[in-house]
């Protein structure tokens, strides 16, 4: 496999991009993917079994119970950034290892029913917080050590829904390549 193919494996919809424009239209729909996430999730891995729920979507990459864990890990994260910029100006936040978080105890639990659970809760209530945002508090900025501007809450919203779009298809990947990898 060549290292494109690699990359495509990794990136399977492509890096975020921000659009130029983020528009009210755009913000719903991101939003929706926020909201409908937990169920999309649900509906790939319900009837999976462990050694499914252990198949990886690519070489080198997590297995499909590490991806639904680290994406409960990651949007409580998310959540907490969201409210720190909505109360504090410009807060400095602070990243995470994702890839030491994803090796721990919890992470490689072939159980996902509590990382499910998690996820259908927080993004009942993150979908709530985000729907209510007038377009002054859609504009309000945290500051990711590891960027050089400062993100905007609309465009983390983008930035999630871009996550959330991002591990389905992981999930999707590991399913359809069946652990070949």
């Amino acid at each position: 496999m060549t290292n494109f193919d690699l990359r495509k494996l990794q990136y399977p919809i492509g890096e975020f991009n921000k659009p130029d424009v983020i528009d009210e239209l755009i913000i719903k729909k991101w939003i929706a993917d926020i909201e409908n996430f937990p169920d999309n999730v649900e509906s790939l891995t319900t009837d999976l079994n462990v050694d499914q729920l252990n198949w990886k979507y690519r070489p080198g990459g997590w297995t499909i119970k590490q991806v639904v864990h680290h994406c409960s890990d990651s949007h409580i994260n998310s959540i907490i950034r969201f409210k720190l910029a909505l109360t504090e100006d410009q807060p400095q936040i602070r990243p995470y290892f994702e890839n030491r978080w994803a090796e721990l105890h919890d992470s490689l639990d072939n159980d996902i029913s509590d990382s499910l659970a998690l996820l259908k809760a927080l993004h009942s209530k993150w979908a709530k917080l985000l729907k209510s945002l007038s377009n002054i508090e859609l504009d309000r900025k945290f500051i990711h050590p590891e960027h050089v501007n400062a993100i905007s809450l609309k465009e983390n919203i983008g930035l999630y829904a871009w996550h959330c779009n991002h591990h389905l298809q992981h999930i999707r990947q590991a399913l359809k390549h069946k652990n070949s990898f």
